[in-house]
């Protein structure tokens, strides 16, 4: 019975929804790898939920999920089509998007002053460009509203000199979604809508949801599914440019299509190819040790789900709540993830979350070739599945574990010493579980690591 249970454990069956591409079969190792990321969450408490879909710029090729909409008797299970609170994503699949369609249609420039829609910031050198990059200076502070925020942000100017640092602050985005209203005429949220949304296909993605879609809608900690989770975009009354939206992570897969497609969606154009480009060129900021596209995150210290294996030509972003994105147009891939977050304490182990997820998934779907651009490291590859599966497996087979505090060393909080006296009878069991099965890539690249190096220490 243990044995079946094990078995189970580690090799659940998944069906890939909106499976568009022509790829080869999913690898078992990775469904089961992801499967059990989400559930070794859960189990921590990290999360009471989630969804992870992985897919390029044809369609999705795969889709994990676990846990329920919400608390209530017989809710319905998390799927890629639930609606989520996007938290700071919003400020890529909406004011980012938004202010590129303005670029594009030459109605501002990167290089405008902001005094230019804003007089309070007048004899200011702080640019567009600063606020997408969060180069700003600006620092955030508590919201009554739009005016005073403006206000505020003005009587910040000789904080620090514009360019000068990266500063993550969400009024660079407040600002900038103010910005959109006063060169459009139109609110962010309509402009969103009706430029980009619309035209995506992205029939759930939106601000202010309607009260007919509450019931699709996980809720936040604190808060109950449709209202945002950030107290500054409720006192903005739900449209903000830092956060505010909600989605589902099937949407947002056609939003990285877009990107990953430079532009084009299905055959449609939606973003010009060059801004598109332009939105995505890193800018080097405290000396090179920052890279941020407009908008998007490259490389900081906010680059938790870039995972281990994306190129350094991806991007992505991450957001309160327990959503991320990360897109590698070198790779052809995407991976998301939104999750209903629990624990909003325990930082380290959450991104540790983030990055496990991103690592199996560009590990096991990276395009064909682009292993010869940039061969795959899996130098930690042991380490991440010996943490997920051994002790998945421990809980599978009912092995007395003590839990121990959380440390860097043991993302998981699993005692290692107190299972010691299982460890064999377990890996047994596991190794009849895995026979018969195909290796997944990861497996294949870290036996072909380790036979080159083999040769080299024979040479």
């Amino acid at each position: 019975m243990r044995a079946i249970i094990l078995i189970l454990m580690l090799f659940p069956l998944l069906v890939p929804q909106d499976l568009l591409a022509a790829v080869e079969p999913i690898p078992p190792g990775l469904v089961s790898n992801i499967d059990l990321l989400l559930e070794r969450a859960m189990s921590e408490k990290l999360i009471v939920g989630g969804v992870v879909v992985v897919g390029n710029h044809e369609g999705i090729l795969a889709t994990a999920s676990r846990g329920q909409l919400n608390s209530d008797p017989g809710a319905e299970p998390i799927t890629d089509r639930t609606v989520f609170d996007l938290a700071s994503l919003t400020k890529v699949v909406a004011t980012t998007p938004a202010v590129i369609k303005l670029l594009d249609e030459g109605k501002i420039s990167l290089t405008d002053p902001v005094s230019r829609w804003f007089p309070e910031f007048a004899g200011s050198q702080l640019t567009v460009l600063h606020l997408l990059t969060h180069t700003s200076g600006l620092a955030d502070f508590q919201i009554g509203s739009i005016q005073g925020a403006i206000r505020k942000a003005a009587a910040q100017l000789a904080r620090k000199s514009p360019g000068t640092s990266f500063d993550y602050a969400d009024i660079n985005f407040i600002l900038l979604g103010e910005l959109v209203h006063r060169v459009s005429g139109e609110t962010l949220d309509l402009f969103c809508k009706e430029q980009i949304y619309e035209p995506l296909g992205a029939k759930a993605t939106q601000f202010l949801p309607p009260a007919g879609l509450v019931p699709e809608i996980a809720p936040t900690s604190g808060n109950r599914g449709g209202v945002v989770q950030d107290e500054n975009a409720r006192r903005l009354g739900g449209v903000a440019g830092h956060a505010g939206v909600f989605s589902s992570a099937h949407d947002l897969s056609r939003y990285a299509r877009l990107l990953l497609g430079k532009g084009t969606l299905d055959g449609k154009r939606i973003l010009s190819e060059q801004v598109v480009a332009q939105m995505i060129t890193p800018y080097l900021c405290n000396n090179g040790r920052v890279k941020r596209g407009l908008g998007w995150d490259i490389s900081s210290p906010f680059s938790a789900p870039k995972g281990n294996f994306f190129s350094d030509a991806s991007f992505g972003h991450t957001g309160y709540s327990g959503s991320s994105i990360w897109i590698d147009p070198e790779q052809d891939l995407f991976v998301i993830m939104l999750t209903r977050r629990s624990d909003y304490h325990n930082v380290k182990n959450f991104n540790q979350l983030r990055r496990d997820v991103s690592t199996y998934a560009s590990a096991d779907f990276r395009s064909p070739g682009s292993g010869e651009a940039q061969p795959v490291p899996v130098a930690e590859l042991p380490q991440i599945k010996n943490r997920v599966l051994v002790a998945s497996a421990a809980e599978a087979i009912e092995i007395p574990v003590r839990r121990s505090k959380v440390s860097a060393r043991s993302k998981w909080g699993v005692d290692r010493r107190a299972a010691k006296c299982e460890t064999k009878k377990k890996d047994r069991h596991l190794a009849k579980a895995r026979s018969g099965h195909r290796n997944s890539r990861i497996a294949k690249l870290a036996k072909n690591e380790s036979g080159k190096k083999r040769r080299l220490a024979k040479s």
